[in-house]
C-alpha cells in the first residue's frame, strides 16, 4: 500500500504520491489555484477529497471532490444565521462521521463555531448548542482567529466528541452535540489574569489517541498535556526535554499511546523554532521525557509548522513547514527525507493511504 499526502497550501492543493516504502514520491497540483486550503483529507468511508478552504472573493467554504480532484462541488449556503450577531470567516477543519454515519461531516471554523453536514458536504447546518454556548462571551479570538480547529470522534462511544477552540478551550459531548461541557481543569491560560478559569484557554491542537480513547493529547499556547479520563484533567509535560511549551503541531503513534510528537517554538512572540534547529521531539513515556528526533533535518533552520501541518499514519510521520518543505520519517523520526521543496507556504498536511 502507498501513500498519499494532501498539502493544504494558501496557493492551491497539492498531492504527493508516495511508493509502498515511502522512499520515492511524486508531486501532483496544484488542485484548487486561488484558494487558500487551511485543511485536506481522504474520507476513509468512500475515497473523497474534502478541504476546508477560504477565498478573498467566495469566503470560507467546504469543498469535495469524488474523481480525485479532477472536478470540486462546494457546499451551498455554508453561513451563521443572521439573529446570531456573528458572521462566518475562514473555514479550518474538516473531520469525516463516523463509519455508520457516511453522510456525516463535521466541519469547524470562525468564529468559534462547528458545522454537520447529513448529506456528504453538499449543505451544513451550524451546531446551535456551539454557537449559543454559555460560556460563550467568556471567549476570544486567538492570533489565528477565534477558530475551531481540532474535531475528535471517541470510537468507543457514538455520543462522545470533542472539539477545540482558540482561545477558549476543549469542549466535550456526551449526547452526540446537544450539550458540550468545558475540559479545561489544571490547563493553564499563562495570559490571562485567572491562569486557571473553565475556559479561554488557547489550545493549538488536540488529538485522541485511537487505539485508546480515554487518552488525549493537546499542544496548547501554554504547554504540551495529556488527559487519561477523556479530557475531566490535564497533566502538564514539560520542562523534561523540550526546549519550550509553546508551539502548534502535534502527532501520535497509532499503535502506542504512550508515544507522541511536538515540533516546538520559541514563543508567542517569536514563533520560529528553538535555537535555529528544526527539530522534532518524541515522547516514549507518556509525556514523562522528551528527546529530540532531528537526523536528516536542515540546520541552522528558523522554519514554522502549523496547527495541521503534522501527520501519520502506520508506516510513518510526515510534516510541512511555511517555507515550503515537506518531510517523510518512517523511522519514527529518528531520520527524515525532504520529499517536498518550494511549494506555497503550507497551511495543513494529511496522510492517506491509497493503492
Amino acid at each position: 500500500m502507498g501513500a498519499l499526502l494532501l498539502a493544504g497550501t494558501r496557493k492551491g492543493l497539492f498531492l504527493l504520491h508516495g511508493d509502498e516504502n515511502r522512499s520515492s514520491w511524486e508531486l501532483e497540483g496544484p488542485l484548487l489555484p486561488g484558494w487558500s486550503v487551511f485543511h485536506a483529507i481522504r474520507d476513509h468511508r468512500d475515497g473523497s477529497l474534502q478541504i476546508a478552504a477560504n477565498n478573498f472573493v467566495y469566503g470560507g467554504t467546504f469543498q469535495r471532490s469524488d474523481d480525485e480532484g479532477k472536478t470540486w462541488r462546494r457546499a451551498e449556503g455554508l453561513r451563521l444565521p443572521e439573529d446570531s450577531g456573528l458572521k462566518l470567516d475562514e473555514v479550518w477543519h474538516v473531520e469525516p462521521g463516523r463509519d455508520n454515519e457516511p453522510e456525516t461531516i463535521w466541519l469547524g471554523a470562525t468564529p468559534g463555531v462547528l458545522f454537520r453536514s447529513g448529506d456528504r458536504g453538499a449543505t451544513f447546518e451550524p451546531v446551535q448548542s456551539v454557537l449559543e454556548h454559555p460560556t460563550r462571551e467568556q471567549w476570544e479570538p486567538g492570533a489565528g482567529g477565534m477558530c475551531c480547529h481540532s474535531i475528535q470522534l471517541d470510537p468507543s462511544d457514538p455520543k462522545r466528541m470533542y472539539i477545540a477552540i482558540s482561545a477558549a478551550g476543549t469542549f466535550r459531548t456526551e449526547d452526540g452535540g446537544e450539550s458540550w461541557t468545558p475540559a479545561n481543569t489544571a490547563v493553564a491560560a499563562d495570559f490571562m489574569p485567572d491562569p486557571f478559569p473553565e475556559v479561554g484557554q488557547c489550545v493549538h491542537k488536540l488529538l485522541l489517541h485511537p487505539e485508546r480513547p480515554e487518552r488525549l493529547w493537546q499542544q496548547n499556547h501554554c504547554g504540551v498535556y495529556r488527559s487519561d479520563d477523556r479530557a475531566e484533567s490535564w497533566e502538564r509535560l514539560e520542562g523534561n526535554g523540550l526546549p519550550s511549551g509553546f508551539g502548534f503541531p502535534l502527532a501520535l503513534d497509532p499503535r502506542d499511546p504512550d508515544v507522541a510528537y511536538v515540533i516546538p517554538e520559541e514563543g508567542a512572540e517569536n514563533r520560529v523554532t528553538p535555537n535555529g534547529r528544526l527539530g522534532v521531539y518524541r515522547t516514549d513515556d507518556g509525556g514523562s521525557s522528551w528527546a529530540l528526533v532531528s537526523g536528516g533535518l536542515p540546520e541552522p533552520a528558523w522554519g514554522a509548522v502549523m496547527r495541521e501541518g503534522f501527520t501519520f499514519d502506520d508506516s510513518g510521520l510526515y510534516f510541512a513547514t511555511q517555507s515550503g518543505s515537506v518531510f517523510a520519517s518512517t523511522s519514527r523520526g529518528e531520520q527524515w527525507t525532504e520529499v517536498a521543496r518550494q511549494l506555497p507556504p503550507i497551511l495543513s498536511l494529511e496522510a492517506a493511504e491509497w493503492s
